[in-house]
């Protein structure tokens, strides 16, 4: 395909902005004697994996609502002295297409440095100036 403008093919003129990524990550914990433990090594252990090239990415312990009673509590579940422990990352992501390719970005960078963990981009919001 041949193109009449160079500008067309790069995409010169279109609009860049920037996003707020919010990835939810997967980390199992084993040989855990509680959910606080479970909770202090998954977050510890996420931030050995960023650190120190992806310093910027906040981490913190995802929650969910009781469904009998709505009370919100922590993301994380303990059975065997194994947990599944929740986490969120946040990550900002600068020069993206739009929305969905922000999240793209953002599972690929934080993927690279979390091999082996799921991820599942839950939250993009655009940066206001």
């Amino acid at each position: 395909m041949r193109y009449k403008n160079i500008n067309q093919r790069v995409g010169v003129g279109e609009s860049m902005s920037d996003y707020y990524v919010t990835l939810e990550a997967a980390w199992l914990v084993k040989d855990v004697k509680s959910v606080d433990d479970a909770i202090g090594i998954a977050i510890a252990e996420t931030g050995k994996r960023l650190n120190p090239k992806l310093s910027k990415v906040e981490v913190a312990v995802g929650s969910i609502s009781c469904p009998a009673c709505g009370e919100i509590l922590d993301s994380a579940y303990l059975v065997a002295n194994t947990a599944l422990v929740g986490l969120m990352l946040e990550i900002k992501i600068l020069n993206a297409e739009n929305e969905s390719h922000a999240a793209k970005i953002a599972k690929s960078v934080i993927g690279k440095a979390l091999v082996d963990v799921p991820l599942k981009a839950i939250d993009v919001t655009l940066k206001e100036d």
